[in-house]
């Protein structure tokens, strides 16, 4: 698929994601499409653990790191694939 494509479908889910509020997914889904999202924009994780480090922001560099081994395509065809899952979900 060409990489123009995705990229607009990744921006797709995107915005379908910015219109959800996290009250309405549990916190293993937001955490799941943290780690796509941040896979997809930023590439691999380069942890670096400081000392204003709080256990919310372990949990979502736990969800990333968990998922580093994915390319950032791998991780854009998940975040649109878990984004339209629960967009079905709603209707």
């Amino acid at each position: 698929m060409p990489e123009k494509e995705l990229e607009i479908r990744f921006q797709e889910a995107v915005d379908i994601a910015s219109q959800m509020t996290q009250s309405s997914l549990p916190q293993d889904v937001q955490l799941r499409l943290y780690a796509y999202y941040k896979q997809a924009t930023f590439g691999t994780i380069e942890y670096n653990h400081s000392a204003d480090f709080d256990l919310r922001n372990a949990f979502k560099t736990n969800a990333w790191m968990q998922i580093s081994h994915l390319s950032i395509e791998e991780a854009k065809e998940l975040y649109i694939q878990s984004i339209n899952e629960i967009n079905q979900g709603k209707k």
